[in-house]
């Protein structure tokens, strides 16, 4: 049984392109995946290149005056996709989706053409790749906003999911896969982790602009300059504010003191809630604040900003203890520790590659809630089972672990995408999935924070002790030894993280040549600095898994709250403006149908009005085409 129809049409919904050709629908996801394959590997590639980016550059990025450079290169690229995929999203659905998408891969590799012919060195050169990264996120941030909204425009809703799996399948491979290709390409030429993303760029630019349709509504509409404006300049200052909370300040261990990041974080908490009011004012908004009167899309929101705050540090910690610890005990040299880091966590990308389309698939079939809902519970009792793992680990249990993290990741992921972009008006699709890829990229840079900030706080109250009495017994003199064991340990952290023993740094060639040769080399070699970093960096550990495991657990209450299978019906046809928007009724913007039964007989509203509703018992099936 098909939903009933209607025949009006506003004028104001503009259709485009054909839907759902057998052969179109393959094309659009093929090139979403290049492309979002290519956005994930330079988002991750330089988390194992940046020694070699910084020996390149001729940056030592652990002197303090260096930090700033070290956290922005890093974090740049995830900061502006963060705060541009919903304004990117909105303008996709008013000018055309493939528009934008094609503007973003022509950004991104024009961008990552630049930072491949990086010249300078020094500050200069550092702030030339801050800066080239900055705007290689612009392109991502347009293919982030854009790609799930034209899969969802060219797939049918019964196979979205498994489209939406194999799609997130190729994020989550690219993140890793960025792992292992930045530590294989960095040592043979630093250069090289930036120009690989070059030939997908072009080929794809190409072939988008070539083979992909928009296929979704548009209703045109005016931009919302002074919600971008707000929205902009309120989030960058709390992710600027949770940058600078990271670095020492005032003899502290961390900065969240500073009055500057204070400033930043409060600053720009209010100006989001003066960008609220406005939203809801306004008649053309950004930020569809009434979309997150459906359930399905606010919870499926809820849990994948709290599914990000879990596991968006996870890759940050993982490398720390695998460069800064485990590996170097087992025999590697610090200098071979990055790449060997991205190779041991491979698991964790089978893992997701396993569950993810099968879980999308499942997803078509019976919903997204019992899938997301056992994903996020399972990812949280196996970071709790991470905590059971001593430092020195057996490899086995690691990567058993990781693999169940992995797929546990993998059928939330596909699952949860599909239950937010099935429940979204077609011509809201592309606001909608911004707004999801802006609470997920958001809540990652804040779980990073989080994370280094607890580690950290467990390094403070145990190494700088650990670190005095290991440096006085291998002969360092008490006043040097205190001096060192005083300094941030963040320092140390950043260390591990680049995969450098710091020891060497920290002590200096005047000092290490003046003690015997076993010594210096004991306390520079692979044992010293691990074995003295385990016990603090393992409580912090914990602080940081406990937590993980805590919003994982309430992100899949969160789950479950979004309640049975519920997709948007189109009927394939033009859906009329939404009624949040201009006030019409449910006849004029299209059903939302409920194929589970038992739901409930309560309708949504929108504005005081009903969205829809199927009374208990009496399941509507959506058409499909």
């Amino acid at each position: 049984m098909t939903p009933p129809s209607s025949t009006h049409q506003s004028p104001a919904a503009v259709p485009t392109g054909r839907r759902h050709s057998p052969r179109y629908k393959w094309i659009a996801l093929s090139n979403t995946t290049i492309g979002i394959l290519m956005a994930t590997i330079n988002g991750s590639i330089l988390l194992i290149a940046l020694p070699d980016i910084f020996r390149g550059i001729r940056l030592n990025p652990l002197t303090p005056s260096n930090t700033s450079y070290f956290l922005w290169i890093l974090m740049g690229f995830l900061l502006v996709t963060a705060v541009l995929v919903v304004s990117f999203g909105r303008i996709g659905d008013m000018y055309g989706r493939v528009k934008m998408y094609n503007l973003g891969f022509a950004i991104f590799t024009i961008f990552s053409i630049l930072l491949s012919v990086t010249w300078m060195h020094g500050p200069a050169g550092a702030l030339w790749i801050i800066v080239m990264r900055v705007f290689q996120g612009v392109g991502g941030a347009f293919l982030f906003a854009n790609s799930s909204a034209i899969i969802t425009d060219a797939f049918p809703e019964d196979e979205r999911g498994l489209a939406l799996g194999i799609n997130g399948v190729a994020a989550i491979g690219g993140s890793f896969l960025g792992l292992i290709l930045g530590g294989l390409l960095a040592p043979i030429e630093w250069h090289l982790v930036f120009l690989v993303s070059v030939p997908f760029g072009l080929f794809g630019t190409v072939w988008a602009y070539l083979m992909l349709e928009d296929n979704g509504i548009r209703i045109p509409a005016k931009i919302d300059w002074a919600g971008n404006v707000t929205f902009a300049l309120g989030l960058i200052a709390i992710l600027v504010g949770i940058v600078y909370g990271l670095e020492p300040y005032g003899g502290h261990t961390m900065g969240w003191t500073s009055p500057f990041v204070l400033a930043c974080i409060f600053g720009g908490m209010a100006i989001l809630g003066i960008f609220v009011g406005i939203e809801m004012r306004s008649p053309d908004p950004m930020f569809r604040l009434k979309l997150f009167r459906i359930r399905p899309f606010t919870a499926g929101n809820l849990a994948g900003l709290l599914g990000a705050l879990a596991r968006g540090g996870l890759q940050f910690i993982l490398i720390i203890w695998l460069q800064g610890i485990w590996l170097p005990q087992h025999g590697y040299s610090f200098a071979r520790t990055p790449l060997w880091a991205g190779i041991y966590m491979v698991p964790l990308t089978v893992g997701f590659l396993v569950s993810g389309p099968l879980a999308g698939m499942l997803a078509d079939r019976y919903g997204a809630r019992p899938f997301a809902t056992i994903g996020l519970a399972i990812t949280g009792a196996s970071f709790l089972f991470l905590q059971l793992l001593p430092m020195n680990f057996s490899y086995l249990w690691f990567a058993v672990l990781l693999f169940v993290v992995g797929l546990s990741m993998g059928l939330f992921a596909a699952p949860n995408t599909t239950g937010v972009m099935n429940s979204l008006p077609p011509e809201q699709r592309g606001a909608g999935a911004g707004m999801l890829n802006t609470f997920q990229n958001s809540a990652s840079v804040l779980s990073i924070g989080i994370f280094f900030t607890v580690i950290t706080l467990g390094l403070a109250s145990e190494l700088p002790h650990s670190l005095f009495s290991g440096l006085l017994a291998q002969g360092v003199p008490a006043a040097q030894a205190r001096t060192i064991s005083t300094l941030p340990p963040i320092g140390s952290l950043f260390a591990a993280f680049l995969g450098d023993n710091p020891i060497k740094q920290l002590l200096g060639p005047s000092l290490l040549h003046n003690l015997p040769p076993a010594r210096a080399a004991y306390l520079t070699g692979r044992s010293f600095f691990p074995h003295l970093i385990s016990r603090p960096f393992a409580k912090g550990l914990h602080y940081a898994f406990d937590f993980a495991a805590a919003a994982c657990f309430l992100a899949a209450i969160a789950s479950w709250m979004r309640g049975g299978r519920y997709v948007h019906g189109d009927g394939g046809r033009p859906a009329a403006p939404a009624a949040d928007e201009i006030g019409v009724g449910l006849a004029e913007v299209g059903e939302i149908v409920l194929s589970e039964t038992g739901v409930g007989s309560a309708a949504l509203e929108v504005d005081g009005g009903p969205v829809a509703g199927v009374g208990r018992g009496t399941p509507t099936p959506s058409r499909t085409e």
